[in-house]
C-alpha cells in the first residue's frame, strides 16, 4: 500500500492524504465490502487519488500508455483483488471512520486531470447501441493533447474534441459479498455522467460499514450516451474531499455541478430510467424548495432539462434531470 498523510496547518482536526494506485490499493472488476481498505481517512479529509484504466488491453498498448506501476498492477494483481468480470481498474476502497449504513458520504471533486499523453477505444462484439450494425471489435489509442486540452479524432481530420475529464465510476460497496462494475445503481459505480467534472459534488447513500468508496474509469472526453461502449479511457488523477453527512438521508445518487443540481436515474430501459430520474427530482424539489408534488412535477417541465447519460452499461441505462440552481433567488439548502 502506498499512501501519505499530512495535517492541515489551518484545521488539525483535517488531514490530507495521497493515495497512489499500486497492486495493493487497487481492486478489479467490482465492488465487495469484503475487501481491505486502501486508506481510511476522517471525515472532511482531502485525497489526491491515482487511478489505472486500461488493465485488459495493457500488451496491446504503446509506451506512453504504460508505467512501471500500471505494469506491475497488471502482471502481478492479486486473485483477492480480482472481485468480478467488469473491465474496471478501481483505487480503493476508502474507509471513512464512522459512516454508518443510512448516512451519506458527500464526494467533492475538486480536481481531475489525465495523467498520460494517450488514451483509449473500444468497440466490444455485443455490446453498444448499434451491436449488430457494428459487431466487430476494434481498439484505438488517441493521444491527447494535454497542453492544448484536446483530441484529435481521426488523425490528422481537424476534428478537435475538447478534453473535459471526469471518472466514470464514483461509487460505494454494498452488502453483497461482490457486485460487478459495469452497471450503475443506487450506490453509484459505473454512472459515466460527463457532468460530473471538477468542481462538482456527488452525494452517495451509505449501505456498510465505513462506506468503503472506489473510483477509476477516467474518461478524457465523453459524449452523452457513450454509443460505442467507451469514451477515450485513461488513466486520471485527482483530488477529492470525503465528508460524512449524517443529516441527509438518499437512497440514490444525487449530483451538484456548479450551475445544476443533479438527479439521476437507472433501468433497464430508457424510459424507466427517465422515469426514475423524473421521481427522484420531484422528491428533491419537495425536500428542499418546500413545492408540492405537482408543482415540482410541472416545474419540472418547464425548467428541468432530462439527458440520456449512457446507453451501454448492461442492463443498466442511464438518464439524468438538469434543474438550473439560476432560476432560484435564494440558494438551495442541503
Amino acid at each position: 500500500m502506498y499512501c501519505q498523510d499530512f495535517f492541515n496547518i489551518n484545521d488539525p482536526q483535517m488531514a490530507h492524504h495521497i493515495l497512489k494506485a499500486t497492486k495493493d490499493t487497487v481492486h478489479l472488476g467490482g465492488f465487495s465490502h469484503l475487501l481491505t481498505p486502501a486508506l481510511t481517512v476522517n471525515s472532511s479529509d482531502t485525497i489526491e487519488v491515482e487511478t489505472y484504466s486500461g488493465y485488459y488491453v495493457y500488451d496491446k498498448a504503446p509506451p506512453e500508455f504504460l508505467t512501471p506501476e500500471f505494469l506491475d498492477i497488471c502482471q502481478n494483481l492479486a486473485a483477492e483483488r480480482k472481485i468480478a468480470s467488469g473491465p474496471h481498474l478501481l483505487t480503493g476502497p476508502i474507509y471513512v471512520r464512522d459512516a454508518e449504513p443510512g448516512d451519506v458520504l458527500e464526494v467533492k471533486l475538486t480536481a481531475i486531470a489525465p495523467s498520460l499523453p494517450v488514451g483509449f477505444n473500444a468497440i466490444r462484439p455485443g455490446w453498444g447501441a448499434l451491436p449488430e450494425i457494428f459487431p466487430q471489435p476494434a481498439l484505438r489509442f488517441i493521444p491527447l493533447d494535454l497542453e492544448n486540452n484536446i483530441a484529435e479524432f481521426p488523425t490528422n481530420s481537424g476534428i478537435k474534441i475538447p478534453l473535459k475529464p471526469f471518472f466514470g465510476i464514483l461509487g460505494v460497496a454494498t452488502p453483497e459479498t461482490s457486485r460487478i462494475s459495469i452497471p450503475p445503481g443506487y450506490y453509484g459505480g459505473n454512472i459515466d455522467n460527463r457532468e460530473l467534472q471538477a468542481g462538482s459534488r456527488i452525494f452517495l447513500p451509505i449501505f456498510v460499514p465505513g462506506a468503503l468508496f472506489s473510483i477509476g474509469d477516467g474518461h478524457a472526453a465523453q459524449g452523452d450516451g457513450e454509443v460505442n461502449v467507451t469514451a477515450i479511457e485513461t488513466s486520471m488523477n485527482g483530488k477529492i474531499k470525503l465528508t460524512l453527512r449524517k443529516d441527509l438521508h438518499f437512497t440514490t445518487p444525487i449530483g451538484e455541478t456548479l450551475t445544476d443540481i443533479i438527479t439521476m436515474g437507472f433501468g433497464e430501459t430508457l424510459d424507466a430510467a427517465l422515469e426514475l430520474a423524473l421521481k427522484n427530482m420531484i422528491d428533491f424539489l419537495e425536500r428542499f424548495t418546500n413545492l408540492s408534488p405537482e408543482e415540482a412535477y410541472v416545474l419540472c417541465s418547464l425548467a428541468v432539462n432530462f439527458r440520456i447519460t449512457q446507453v451501454v452499461n448492461s442492463p443498466q441505462k442511464g438518464v439524468h434531470g438538469m434543474l438550473p440552481k439560476a432560476i432560484f433567488s435564494h440558494k438551495i439548502n442541503w
